[in-house]
């Protein structure tokens, strides 16, 4: 920790940044986004995901023949929407402005135009490409729709503290249900560039930096960004950015109430015969008490609980990026998770890992793969 520098402190991470590298944060951001509102897939067979989507703990907020609008317990917009296509896949992510106005100045300052969303959601958006090639969505003013209840978290006798007496603990098999979105999680070839147009443009800042085993001195390889919230506290990683062969989505994560929820959520999810990709667990960075799951189409979704909340005030941590690095407790990291399961992922991204590597317009170098290729072993 000689060498480190800014006002790391020994606050979240063993490990602050040395002098010279990544601030995570722009000097003069555009605008600062407040939240991540929701996310936007495409799915051959809606009903399919529908019944995954209530399996796993959404509410339908609105259903056509093309569209199915999913939504937790919170109040707001939805936060994910699946349209019908041709094809599983994931087509983009949408922030949240702070008003109306940041979404004109940014429409200003990209040169593209603001446009009123639909009805149904209610608001205006200026839509944007990341460097990696994803659509994203900063909007505002957008239908605040009514709390729905929630799920009530037990009471809990912790030692000698009772707080429960004359009364069992039977935490029902049921569906955990979803509050909200949390993050999402995405890979880039082009990953410095990506992580600074978030940064520049949407005024997100960098909680924490993972960098490839033996690799620090070329630079991070993975970041943990949340929105500035100025004092007011903003989830640990509203955006995790990864390098990688190939731009794709990896996962994304919506909290339930607490671990009983979490837990037996995710028994009614195994009975109804859905795969469980890796659970139940704590992860380091972030906290969160975590649970993943595949759904039909193969898309990688988490529930968690009791994640780590910071203000702008903590400069990012680091640490190296292992595959037992990802949790502090919880079963081995699978294979599955990985994407180093058998199947056509692993076999995609192979393919994607040989094309980066000849292609000289990226940041996935035959250097960075070595670094990539240690992460699973360590």
């Amino acid at each position: 920790m000689g060498d480190a520098v800014g006002a790391h402190q020994d606050l979240h991470s063993e490990q602050g940044a040395r002098r010279g590298e990544h601030p995570g944060r722009s000097r003069n951001p555009v605008i600062k986004v407040q939240d991540i509102a929701w996310l936007e897939f495409e799915k051959p067979d809606l009903l399919r995901a529908e019944a995954f989507a209530q399996a796993f703990g959404f509410s339908t907020a609105m259903r056509t023949d093309d569209e199915v609008q999913l939504r937790g317990t919170d109040p707001g917009a939805p936060c994910v929407i699946v349209r019908n296509g041709t094809r599983s896949r994931f087509v983009g992510v949408a922030f949240t402005a702070g008003d109306e106005a940041d979404v004109l100045r940014l429409a200003d300052a990209t040169g593209v135009a603001a446009r009123p969303l639909p009805e149904s959601v209610g608001g205006i958006s200026v839509d944007l490409i990341d460097p990696s090639g994803v659509p994203v969505h900063v909007v505002a003013g957008t239908h605040e729709s009514a709390p729905l209840p929630r799920q009530v978290p037990p009471v809990l006798n912790f030692g000698e503290t009772l707080l429960r007496t004359n009364a069992t603990q039977r935490p029902p098999r049921i569906p955990a249900r979803v509050q909200r979105l949390g993050h999402v999680v995405l890979q880039s070839t082009r990953y410095l560039e990506t992580l600074n147009w978030y940064l520049d443009h949407l005024g997100m800042i960098v909680s924490d930096f993972l960098y490839f085993p033996g690799q620090r001195d070329l630079g991070p390889a993975m970041s943990f960004i949340r929105c500035d919230r100025g004092d007011t506290p903003a989830d640990h990683h509203t955006l995790a950015l990864a390098l990688g062969p190939r731009n794709r989505y990896v996962h994304s994560a919506y909290q339930v109430s607490d671990l009983d929820a979490l837990a037996a959520g995710g028994e009614y999810l195994r009975d109804h015969g859905y795969q469980r990709s890796w659970g139940i667990g704590r992860h380091i960075q972030g906290s969160q008490i975590f649970d993943y799951w595949r759904d039909p189409d193969g898309f990688l979704v988490e529930h968690f609980a009791d994640g780590d909340m910071f203000d702008n005030s903590l400069e990012p941590g680091w640490a190296a990026f292992t595959a037992t690095g990802l949790a502090q407790w919880g079963p081995p990291v699978t294979k599955d998770f990985l994407g180093i399961a058998p199947g056509r992922e692993p076999v995609e991204e192979l393919g994607a890992m040989w094309r980066a590597v000849r292609d000289r317009d990226n940041e996935f170098t035959l250097t960075r793969l070595r670094g990539l290729m240690k992460v699973a072993s360590s």
